[in-house]
């Protein structure tokens, strides 16, 4: 027998000092003319020897130099299946030879990799708890086309690069190996030599499932596909009917200040759910919207800086936690929306950016690829590989977590390639615009695609600017998005609030303006955390006037936000009426809730939410301009408005009054559209709320006297800083007296 079968001087060099080109041309079995060569690295070891899977001898191992060893088997027709038992100082250890095992991957997880439609790419890379060749363990996989060598390391190999050196899969720049002697828990990272041959920061999984609580950073083995759901009913009714017919309250939270626990810890998953949820419910809300809940190393960024893009955040626990905080808000009849962030990513070390050497995730001139607000990097959206990275992620929430929507931050800084910069600082498209086509094209796909695969579930852009479209079809010529936020309404209506009502008529327009474009597209309106900090003040604190007035304001403005066409949203705190600003580093001041005007505020935005959701007169038609006419649209002088919302055919319509003065307007005139008895069902100026007191006796009589071109009326008393809700009674509408 000759020495042809044993490894070249230069293979097990490169292989010690982490540089071979392709381990597995080498290491593991491999047959040759002489018979099966196995071969094994194995540092500080003693001896090696290679068992049967069933623990008998099958053949000891010869040391050559630098940790390696080597041992021929007589030919046989199949590949040897075998275990390493280790024999060092410490101890003995035994382990199947992760060299041992072929490829898990496919060429066409390369060919729908490269071609960027690969959409469940989440199914694939990062690290699949899995069995492979009849062995249960961890498939790792990454992709890295420009690294010259990648390694799995962490506690599993002492954090050694030269032991789990991957499978490169040529032809996609996919990396993989299997290994097979751990499990979920394992905790590991990524270390990568660059084109250039230089070793760069350990690096976190892009696709990491579980990741440590920071200020630790590596990415943990985690199980995401076996959680045991209950909400089968809620997936199936969420399927059925148009979203934008249907009610939709959101109440906008950031897990980590809406309750702390003892000494100002995070709560976890489950407790935030057992108080958090029967909260929203009894307040009515539909759904809750969560700031971004994917892992991000700095607290203060509340979300919007995430590293860890297929990982709940560690703060508040385990991902199956995370899926049952999902379970039971749907068993509640919440719907949860989660914001994310696929326009800019941080620049720290074991993310993303420069991963393999260079600009991979990222565009490489700064001009495309740096954000100078946030001072964070871009994606290349143009790039195939990372579109299908980002669509995957959108995916796998709600595939994986049954989120029923995703919130798209900063949209408006995707679409426009100038947006924040000044001439000379961005590159024009293709065409000499400042439109961003790659990122067009993206949202598109993405819409499409959670549209497409899961009925009910919906997008919602949180998009600046009047680009045209946004919540179109694609097939319209849209981004595809379901809902856009209405930042138009939201900025004019505060700005109109936080003035003093003696000043209001000179701004009535901000106040009414919003109706000129409501329709244009399928709107939320919100009172975001943006509205809510650094020096905004909360939105009692925005209001003008003593703290009766602040409140009746407030109280006022609801019944106006909630009767305008339009979703609604609200974020935590100020539905009852915190009157700091929104600090994310403490949990809300719930004792302010032992006070009369914060119950009373809590209480009107209950009933506001009652009212919503069994009013369709308030919800069907939201997204048509034939759910909404204008009674009273330019009154200035006595900052009085008045609209009508109307449902589908047979639906009672409701009359809007609002009254944004302190004085009450006695015998004020509207038009309404039928004769009859029209109750007063909201009156936010009601001593439950906090109010006066002052109404209309709970009703008032509509009499066949035509005005503002309806062909009835009634005279109002209008209460001070006030919102009235009248609408018909069931008797005067099922007797057929609309006019």
């Amino acid at each position: 027998m000759g020495e042809a079968w044993r490894a070249t001087e230069e293979d097990i060099d490169a292989l010690a000092a982490a540089r071979h080109h392709n381990p597995f041309a080498f290491m593991g079995p491999h047959l040759t003319p002489d018979g099966w060569a196995i071969r094994a690295f194995a540092p500080d070891a003693i001896s090696v020897r290679a068992l049967k899977r069933d623990g008998s001898p099958l053949i000891n191992l010869q040391r050559r130099k630098n940790d390696f060893f080597e041992g021929l088997l007589p030919p046989k027709s199949d590949r040897p299946f075998y275990r390493l038992e280790v024999r060092r100082t410490h101890g003995v250890s035994s382990y199947e030879d992760a060299y041992s095992f072929g490829p898990a991957l496919g060429t066409l997880d390369d060919y729908l990799l490269l071609e960027g439609t690969h959409r469940q790419l989440y199914k694939r890379l990062g690290a699949q708890i899995t069995t492979h060749e009849g062995a249960a363990g961890v498939l790792f996989a990454l992709w890295a086309p420009n690294a010259i060598r990648v390694s799995v390391v962490g506690d599993f190999n002492d954090w050694d690069g030269r032991r789990c050196q991957m499978r490169k899969r040529f032809d996609s720049g996919l990396w993989e190996i299997f290994i097979p002697h751990i499990a979920a828990g394992a905790v590991y990272k990524y270390e990568v030599i660059s084109a250039a041959g230089v070793l760069q920061p350990l690096k976190a999984d892009p696709f990491g499932f579980e990741a440590e609580l920071r200020p630790s950073t590596a990415s943990i083995v985690a199980h995401t596909d076996d959680f045991s759901w209950t909400d089968r009913a809620y997936i199936k009714a969420r399927a059925e009917g148009e979203p934008r017919r249907k009610p939709m309250a959101i109440y906008e939270l950031h897990l980590g200040s809406w309750r702390r626990g003892e000494d100002g810890r995070f709560l976890t998953y489950d407790e935030i759910g057992d108080a958090l949820i029967p909260y929203l419910a009894h307040l009515g809300f539909t759904h809750m919207e969560l700031l971004p809940i994917t892992e991000h190393p700095l607290d203060i960024s509340w979300g919007y800086q995430p590293i860890g893009l297929f990982a709940p955040t560690s703060r508040h626990g385990s991902p199956e936690a995370f899926a049952r905080f999902v379970d039971k808000a749907h068993a509640a009849g919440l719907g949860v929306i989660v914001d994310w962030v696929p326009a800019h990513f941080p620049v720290d070390a074991h993310g993303l950016a420069w991963f393999d050497g260079g600009a991979l995730y990222e565009h490489s001139d700064p001009r495309k690829g740096f954000h100078p607000d946030w001072n964070t990097a871009i994606y290349d959206f143009g790039r195939k590989e990372v579109a299908n990275f980002l669509l995957a992620n959108a995916l796998y929430w709600v595939d994986r977590y049954h989120i029923d929507g995703l919130r798209v931050d900063a949209v408006a800084s995707m679409l426009y390639l100038d947006y924040s910069r000044k001439a000379g600082e961005w590159l024009p498209n293709a065409d000499g615009g400042n439109e961003n086509y790659d990122a067009i094209a993206f949202l598109k796909h993405v819409n499409q695609a959670v549209y497409g695969q899961f009925p009910g579930a919906i997008t919602i852009a949180e998009e600046s600017t009047a680009f045209p479209g946004v919540s179109k079809p694609t097939n319209f010529g849209g981004l595809g998005f379901g809902f856009k936020w209405n930042m138009g309404w939201m900025h004019d209506s505060l700005d109109y609030m936080e003035k003093d009502p003696v000043y209001r008529r000179w701004a009535h327009d901000r106040i009414t303006f919003s109706m000129v474009y409501s329709f244009s597209e399928n709107y939320i309106l919100p009172i975001s955390h943006d509205e809510v900090v650094y020096g905004k003040r909360s939105v009692v604190s925005k209001m003008p006037g003593d703290e009766w007035q602040r409140f009746a304001n407030t109280r006022a403005y609801y019944g106006f936000m909630w009767a305008h066409p339009g979703k609604k949203l609200l974020f935590m705190g100020q539905e009852f009426g915190q009157t700091s600003e929104w600090d994310c580093n403490i949990e809300l001041p719930w004792w302010l809730l032992d006070h009369a005007p914060h119950q009373g505020l809590q209480r009107l935005v209950g009933d506001l939410n009652a009212f919503y959701r069994s009013r369709p007169a308030f919800h069907v038609r939201d997204c048509e301009p034939e759910g909404f006419r204008w009674i009273v649209v330019n009154d200035y002088e006595n900052s009085v408005l008045a609209f009508l919302r109307f449902g589908a055919e047979g639906d009672s319509p409701v009359a809007v009054i609002s009254n944004f003065t302190p004085v009450v307007r006695r015998d004020y005139r509207i038009g309404l559209p039928a004769i009859g008895n029209w109750t007063e069902a909201i009156n936010t100026d009601a001593k439950e709320y906090w109010g006066s007191g002052v109404g209309n006796l709970g009703a008032v009589q509509a009499e066949r006297r035509p005005m503002h071109g309806l062909p009835a009326s009634a005279a109002l008393t209008l209460p001070p800083l006030a919102t009235l809700y009248l609408e018909l009674d069931v008797e005067a509408l099922l007797s057929a007296r609309l006019l």
